[in-house]
């Protein structure tokens, strides 16, 4: 592999990406811990609130992000240019959300901020599977995944602290305003590695073409492996944006917490255990998918297995204290999936499609998952309403907790797809990096 370029080092790429993208889950997260106070002061239904918080952003973040992927992938674009931009337009959007005077308002504004935050992780992704040696790619996808607990953290304690004392807006403000001098610092100081990188003087003999937009797809859509850990995935994303959103609400009515007990006592003990788990992922995918690929995702498959029962307990115990600690080990085994499937995903990719593939798990993770997960637990928490009142969300989280079932069976099959691939093609980087 060729080294980056003087001045760039993938210790650097790694740090500097990981705060864009704690940046990036703030902005994308701290409307979950407002949700409630801007219902009360925009009159909001609940419906609305999953509209604003999921399927607003995540149409136009999913949809747009793929074709991002593909310039990310051209060979002369500079990702890290790329990326500065994204984080420019997000933090502006992010800033303008304080300024909305009714739902219709806010929800362009919630547009605006997807629209900038679809280019950040594909093409992080392909900087870092480019930047890192192939058995260190797990865990480099994963710390820089360490961005969403590390920022839904911050974004909710934020949030919710400011809220309480300068209001919903002053919240936005805050977290929207920052992102425009990382712009400006990504773009002159992170460097893109094949940026500079001396060109070959022609195509090797054999090479593969650079494959379309959909033609990447048709390619990683032929391994069965890719195709069982994009289904896990997007339902891990689901019930993950779902339970977001929805679980600091139901500490707020039915346990009777304010906006900032909710930021403090729940947000903290999730970030942090989302941080853990999310970094266990990534050295568990490393340690004992180094021999056997198929054990890059053992862990998330065994851990959401165990977590949906401790899970439903929680949501079942009248003591709010007792509840949050209860979601402390299904939180840290359902956050150790991203550097495992991402990271299988780029054992599964050619070189020239690295941003593609993360591209299509992410667009089916945020259209399905941030798009329909809020949005239809609000949905099924209306529907409830008449007959279980305030406890409807709860409700709703029960079926959540036992769904959390089903990801854990697709990561167990794709884990044996996985190893079936790689020793079939007899790949130990590539499952299908040089078929067609």
């Amino acid at each position: 592999m060729a080294k980056p370029p003087v001045g760039t080092s993938p210790r650097l790429l790694l740090w500097t990406l990981l705060v864009v993208y704690i940046l990036n889950f703030i902005d994308r997260q701290i409307v979950a811990i407002l949700a409630e106070p801007i219902s009360r002061d925009l009159d909001l239904s609940d419906s609305q609130l999953g509209l604003m918080t999921g399927l607003a952003f995540a149409l136009f973040y999913a949809t747009l992000g793929v074709p991002i992927a593909r310039l990310a992938d051209n060979g002369v674009t500079n990702r890290s240019r790329l990326i500065a931009v994204c984080v420019a337009i997000w933090s502006a959007m992010t800033a303008l959300c304080g300024l909305a005077q009714n739902f219709w308002q806010l929800l362009l504004a919630r547009i605006g901020v997807g629209i900038g935050e679809a280019g950040c992780t594909p093409t992080a992704h392909a900087l870092i599977a480019d930047s890192l040696p192939p058995e260190k790619r797990a865990g480099g996808i994963a710390f820089f995944g360490l961005g969403i607990p590390i920022g839904g953290l911050l974004g909710t304690v934020i949030g919710g602290g400011i809220a309480q004392t300068l209001g919903w807006r002053a919240a936005f403000y805050v977290v929207g305003l920052p992102g425009l001098l990382l712009a400006v610092f990504v773009w002159f100081y992170l460097k893109d590695p094949r940026i500079g990188r001396a060109a070959p003087p022609h195509a090797p003999a054999g090479a593969p073409a650079r494959l379309s937009m959909w033609a990447s797809l048709k390619l990683l859509a032929s391994s069965p492996a890719y195709c069982l850990v994009l289904s896990g995935a997007s339902l891990v994303a689901f019930l993950s944006y779902g339970k977001g959103v929805w679980v600091l609400v139901y500490f707020q009515r039915t346990h009777g917490l304010s906006v900032g007990q909710t930021a403090l006592f729940v947000g903290v003990t999730i970030g942090i255990a989302g941080i853990f788990g999310t970094w266990l992922g990534g050295w568990a995918a490393d340690r004992f998918g180094k021999t056997d690929k198929r054990h890059m995702l053992t862990l998330p498959a065994a851990g959401m297995l165990l977590a949906a029962p401790l899970l439903f307990m929680a949501y079942q115990v009248n003591d709010w204290r007792v509840a949050i600690l209860l979601m402390i080990l299904p939180t840290v085994a359902n956050s150790a999936y991203y550097g495992p499937a991402y990271g299988a995903a780029q054992v599964l990719a050619r070189p020239d499609t690295r941003a593609m593939a993360a591209a299509w798990i992410v667009f089916a993770q945020n259209l399905i998952g941030l798009g329909l997960g809020p949005l239809l637990f609000g949905a099924l928490s209306d529907m409830l309403k008449p007959e279980y009142g305030a406890q409807s969300v709860r409700v709703v989280l029960y079926f959540a907790a036992w769904a959390g079932v089903l990801p854990a069976l697709l990561f167990w099959l794709g884990a044996r797809a996985l190893g079936r691939e790689t020793q079939t093609k007899g790949l130990p980087d590539a499952g299908v990096a040089h078929a067609g």
